[in-house]
């Protein structure tokens, strides 16, 4: 499936592949990578280099437009074969998910304000909508949004608290999402960071590490925003949280298909190189199996994102959809990472190579943007409508 644009995406894809493997993977041992993510003058020197390549922001088209869902998949995946090449070439979230928001429900002042240096790699963006679990904020359930907000004159007042804010710290421009006190509905608001009514509180130490500023707690304190910094219609900001979130969450399952594809690639040759009992451990059937069992679930996670790209680009929201890829790329990369891990023994614990890291931030992926049994739940929920109407 092609898009109505001149891009061969196929040699795009090609390009970002070529300047992850051969700039980007020699940063994986630089020591500005941290606990938190990669610093933010590294963010900046490997930006500036694929600016210079020309893979910068490659799912964005010149003239603003987005390659269609499959055509992301194929660039997105060629990105993630490095964690830290989603940073390089600004695709990573939560911008590319803020970006495709914008350019889905942005007015043109607000795109020209907030979304074109997003694009240009120039700002990072954070997502504010999920709250401290002990406080009984928003989470998987974000009808439970504690954050409000409420209109004085031509702004409105947001007060609230967030949590795991993912890139806040040092981040330009931040999408707050609050309830409205008098209706009750959800409303999103663009705000430019940092702010001196956004208090980041701390920075979580996660098992994760390769997202630039970490993730946040933030404390939001008589916050005034001007009613055209309004994202979208007031009380519609839960439908736009799915506009985001369902291709967002079938970016992540590129991205990290990627990474452990790369994976793969590492224990693969680390079998095939390492002699135990008098041959190369890829010969033992226990190491060689779960390398053979690691091609089906690469592929199976392959046209898993495909079909649910396919379903997005006709048209459709996709949550259904996205809910189904979320659980069996996430769950089948799990099987994958630690398949890696297992085959390299001790030096796959070790920070040596990535499998390491890459185990890491799998485990993480599959909590965020939804764990998979609060998607499984939704799914059978949709099990038991589809039978209700279909016996009514």
């Amino acid at each position: 499936m092609s898009g109505a644009h001149d891009v061969d995406v196929g040699a795009l894809a090609d390009r970002v592949e070529a300047f992850v493997r051969d700039v980007v993977v020699p940063y994986e041992k630089d020591p500005r990578c941290g606990a938190h993510g990669p610093a933010e003058d590294l963010v900046v020197e490997l930006r500036q280099k694929a600016r210079a390549a020309g893979v910068l922001t490659p799912h964005i088209l010149p003239d603003g437009g987005h390659l269609t869902q499959r055509e992301t998949a194929t660039v997105l995946i060629r990105s993630g074969l490095s964690p830290l090449g989603p940073t390089a070439v600004n695709t990573m979230a939560p911008d590319e998910g803020n970006m495709y928001l914008l350019g889905k429900v942005g007015t043109a002042e607000q795109k020209a304000h907030f979304l074109d240096p997003l694009v240009s790699g120039d700002a990072r963006s954070a997502f504010f909508m999920t709250e401290p679990a002990a406080e009984g904020g928003a989470g998987s359930d974000p009808s439970m949004m504690q954050t409000i907000c409420r209109m004085d004159g031509n702004h409105w007042v947001i007060n609230g608290r967030k949590a795991f804010i993912t890139g806040a710290e040092g981040a330009k421009v931040g999408i707050v999402m609050a309830k409205s006190e008098e209706t009750g509905g959800a409303c999103m608001f663009l705000v430019d960071l940092p702010h001196p009514a956004i208090t980041l509180d701390r920075i979580l130490d996660t098992i994760d590490s390769s997202m630039p500023g970490g993730h946040a707690v933030a404390t939001i304190s008589n916050l005034r925003v001007p009613a055209d910094q309004m994202l979208g219609e007031a009380g519609e900001g839960f439908k736009y949280a799915q506009v985001r979130l369902s291709p967002a969450r079938l970016s992540h399952c590129m991205r990290w298909l990627g990474a452990c594809i790369r994976a793969n690639e590492i224990a693969s040759d680390y079998a095939c190189r390492r002699m135990a009992f008098g041959k190369p451990l890829i010969d033992h059937e226990g190491v060689g199996f779960m390398l053979a069992e690691n091609l089906i679930d690469l592929r199976q996670a392959e046209q898993m994102i495909y079909w649910c790209a396919d379903v997005l680009d006709s048209g459709s929201l996709g949550t259904v959809e996205s809910s189904m890829a979320k659980v069996a790329v996430s769950e089948a990369l799990m099987r994958i990472a630690d398949r890696c891990v297992q085959v390299m023994g001790a030096t796959g614990v070790s920070g040596d190579t990535i499998v390491e890291q890459v185990f890491r931030e799998i485990r993480a992926f599959r909590i965020y943007d939804g764990p998979t049994e609060v998607h499984k739940w939704s799914l059978a929920k949709k099990i038991k409508r589809d039978h209700k109407a279909a016996n009514a």
